[in-house]
């Protein structure tokens, strides 16, 4: 009996950007095992929208694999890890969001949101703040709990039902105005920011963290809003490698294109060999406006020959991304 092989699926969040340097970074990444995969795999579908979207691509992708409804800015993230975690009911179908606590640089004409992965927070300090904010949020009806990952809260209200929120990784580096929620149901969640922006500074964590020398904590970003209707997904989660993440969103080419270099060598190199030893496999590459699916659609001689004929440059692939 030949031996069985379990299906894998990678997805690779900021695999293209359009950004200056990165976008310069391409003419010279040279990636062999991407390149090989991509002649041996299908494209099975693409999903193309413009960078005005709240839920990046890669976010979108991940959902439809899970077999999660895709409704733009309103992704259930909250509501599925507060199942997941056991701080909802596994029929919980009430509306929640991350409150993800951030650094806001201030500028002198605007106010632009800055990684909150850089911030350096700790499960102390990350309760410690929870403890301060808590009686702040409930009074707009919003019931805050701690999750796994500090320095993010799951948040629990009725004015997250329907509330379209950005995600992260598109509001890092802008304006906070840019993509701050809109409408009379998002007054209380500006005022409540605001109010958090006053409170937190004066707070003896942002006193020990300027010590340190790490950026203040001074605000929180809300996302992944929304309620999750039906049972809990149990889809198997794609294996997501974020390594491209940071430089991405610094618009560091070289440093990018290392990363880059090393995903090839590492999750890229293990998905080619498992492909190669028969295994399903499934690769989902992400940019900023789109994300495409590749999956085994033909083995064999065929294909081989056919493969010869058909190498299309990963550059070219991870440009129009």
């Amino acid at each position: 009996m030949a031996e069985q092989h379990p299906p894998r699926h990678l997805l690779i969040p900021f695999a293209g950007r359009g950004s200056q340097s990165c976008r310069a970074a391409l003419t010279a990444l040279k990636l062999p095992n991407l390149e090989t995969l991509l002649t041996r795999l299908a494209l099975a579908d693409t999903d193309t929208l413009d960078e005005s979207t709240r839920s990046p691509p890669h976010e979108r992708a991940l959902a439809r694999a899970l077999g999660i409804a895709v409704d733009d800015g309103c992704i259930p993230w909250a509501a599925l890890e507060a199942r997941q975690t056991g701080v909802a009911a596994a029929d919980d179908e009430e509306a929640w969001g991350l409150a993800t606590l951030s650094h806001w640089l201030v500028g002198i004409d605007d106010v632009a949101l800055g990684d909150p992965s850089a911030i350096e927070i700790d499960a102390a300090e990350s309760a410690a703040l929870l403890a301060v904010a808590q009686p702040f949020f409930e009074e707009d009806g919003i019931a805050l709990h701690p999750s796994p990952t500090p320095g993010r809260w799951l948040a629990r209200a009725r004015i997250f039902d329907g509330l379209a929120t950005a995600s992260i990784d598109r509001a890092v580096g802008y304006p906070i105005s840019q993509w701050s929620p809109l409408g009379d149901a998002a007054r209380p969640l500006r005022r409540l920011q605001n109010e958090m922006q006053m409170l937190l500074y004066t707070q003896r964590v942002n006193d020990d963290r300027a010590a340190r020398g790490v950026p203040a904590i001074n605000s929180f970003w809300l996302s992944g809003t929304g309620a999750l209707k039906g049972a809990t997904p149990t889809a198997p989660a794609p294996t997501v490698n974020n390594t491209l993440r940071v430089p991405a969103l610094q618009d560091d080419g070289a440093a990018w294109a290392e990363a880059w270099q090393a995903l090839d060598a590492g999750d890229i190199a293990a998905l080619l060999a498992d492909y190669t030893r028969g295994a399903e496999v499934t690769l989902t590459l992400c940019g900023d406006r789109a994300a495409q699916r590749y999956t085994v659609q033909q083995r064999g001689l065929a294909r081989w020959a056919r493969s010869l004929f058909d190498r299309t440059r990963a550059a070219n692939v991870l440009e129009s991304l």
